[in-house]
């Protein structure tokens, strides 16, 4: 079983993967939604380099066979992806799997699907992007760790500086984060603030 860093922040570029990694950031994923194959292919590997030189890890959003293809060795895939996915390909090519969960069935359907770790959200509305399902809360987290047992849970949507210890104590292993981050004046002083409060916080 993997153990996840407790700051797991989003980026839509690799600006801004080199950017977390350099700050400190251990788990950063690369979420781009539209971009043309060769842009996109370029931002994946100045990303790979970033994460390299600062020590961290790179998960790649959506992008499976890309993430094949270049050696990445993370991806995380929402449902609608995994439906679309070769799953089995990328168990074959020793990919780490992330998985996102929203509902009772999609998270039965993520665990047939032996993932590294999941993810669930919203826990609050979120900033990022509009949401097709209601807020979690931190309660859902606390149902859902009891369920997945071990397997490390990701708590994302709407988390917060402030919000984030409560998602440990509620049974999260790391929190995701994005709008807080790239609103930030500093971004890389918001990422050590992050840092240091998750690593002060006590879990559960």
């Amino acid at each position: 079983m993997i153990t996840l860093p407790r700051f797991y922040p989003l980026t839509a570029s690799a600006a801004g993967v080199a950017l977390l990694a350099g700050a400190g950031a251990r788990l950063i994923q690369l979420r781009i939604k539209s971009c043309e194959p060769s842009v996109l292919r370029t931002e994946i590997q100045a990303a790979q380099v970033a994460c390299r030189r600062h020590g961290a890890t790179l998960v790649l959003n959506d992008y499976w066979t890309l993430a094949i293809e270049l050696g990445v060795g993370w991806v995380h895939l929402g449902q609608e992806d995994l439906a679309r996915a070769d799953w089995r390909a990328c168990r074959r090519h020793g990919l780490k799997l992330g998985l996102s969960t929203h509902d009772e069935a999609e998270l039965e359907h993520a665990l047939a699907h032996a993932p590294d770790y999941l993810a669930l959200g919203p826990i609050w509305p979120s900033r990022l992007k509009p949401m097709h399902w209601a807020a979690q809360g931190t309660e859902t987290i606390g149902r859902w760790r009891q369920r997945i047992g071990a397997l490390p849970l990701v708590a994302i949507g709407g988390v917060t500086l402030e919000r984030a210890v409560s998602c440990l104590r509620a049974g999260a292993d790391a929190v995701a984060v994005s709008t807080d981050i790239a609103a930030a004046t500093d971004p890389a002083a918001r990422v050590g603030l992050w840092l240091r409060q998750l690593t002060r916080a006590r879990p559960r």
